[in-house]
């Protein structure tokens, strides 16, 4: 399964901030905003990576990640010009998907719960049609929403219903089977230009291929389009963090645990970021895996 990061736009509504750099590099408590939906791809299970952001900050990405070989994975970059839509992704990234099956999650996305990774791993390795991941929120009229059966089978999609039908917001979050990109590319842009992927989603809800699972209770969603949002998804991560003295979408460690790289290459990681207390707690996982580099030599 391939995996794609959106993480263009121009993040208006972060301006004046936004004008320097991308939204998705912002932090979100002590690391970038991306490392949370590239933490999604990674728990799911996968390797092949494409982010797609804006010709600008293409290179700040690249600094940052490189081709992934560092972390195990093989993460590619493509440009979007101009925004066009969450689909538009999918077309960007055609000759990146091939026929199979795709993740795609929106850079700004914030996810946390516990056994996300094997819910996601047995979601992709079930995948038929399309899985969107459902959240309950109080105000489903700023979202879109999905209602569905006992079953979790789509019966209506809308985007920012005035009545809605149901309380379920539409995340960032889209499994879709090797059907998508041919989808993406029969559908009409919106007034504004754009490939909507609510039309995207609806094609699979037509088809009878399309559902929706459910984060429950002790699971977060957080979205960090706004100062106000992005404020307390940082305020979010550090409280659980201090508290239950881990770090949420450490890429590192989750690499480790994947089985991606071994224990001294989480501690080299670690080591480069040695004087920051991000870089430490890398370097302690690492030790509990038993990395040789922390083994004192006489």
């Amino acid at each position: 399964m391939k995996g794609i990061v959106l993480a263009g736009g121009s993040g208006s509504r972060l301006h004046p901030v936004t004008l320097a750099v991308s939204k998705q590099l912002l932090p979100v408590g002590d690391k970038p905003m991306v490392y949370y939906p590239l933490s999604v791809l990674m728990l799911a299970g996968i390797r092949d990576i494409l982010i797609i952001s804006t010709p600008a900050e293409l290179p700040r990405f690249r600094r940052l990640f490189g081709d992934g070989s560092g972390l195990g994975l093989r993460i590619g970059y493509a440009e979007q010009h101009r925004p066009g839509g969450i689909a538009e992704a999918l077309l960007i990234g055609a000759a990146f998907i091939g026929g199979d099956p795709v993740a795609l999650v929106l850079g700004d996305n914030v996810f946390h719960g516990t056994s996300f990774s094997a819910l996601l791993q047995r979601e992709c390795a079930d995948l038929r049609g399309c899985v969107l991941f459902g959240y309950r929120v109080g105000d489903p009229e700023r979202y879109g929403v999905a209602e569905v059966d006992a079953a979790g089978r789509l019966l209506s999609l809308e985007e920012k219903p005035s009545r809605p039908r149901s309380d379920r917001a539409v995340t960032g979050l889209y499994l879709y089977d090797g059907d998508a990109v041919g989808i993406a590319r029969g559908l009409r842009p919106s007034a504004r230009g754009e490939l909507e992927i609510t039309d995207l989603n609806r094609v699979y809800l037509e088809r009878g291929a399309a559902r929706m699972v459910d984060l429950g209770r002790g699971f977060a969603w957080l979205d960090t389009g706004t100062p106000e949002s992005l404020l307390k998804a940082g305020q979010y991560v550090l409280t659980l963090e201090e508290r239950q003295s881990i770090r949420i979408a450490c890429i590192e460690e989750i690499a480790l645990r994947m089985g991606y790289i071994g224990a001294d290459e989480c501690f080299a990681l670690g080591a480069r970021l040695a004087t920051s207390a991000y870089g430490r707690y890398v370097m302690d996982i690492a030790r509990e895996f038993g990395a040789e580099a922390a083994v004192p030599r006489l």
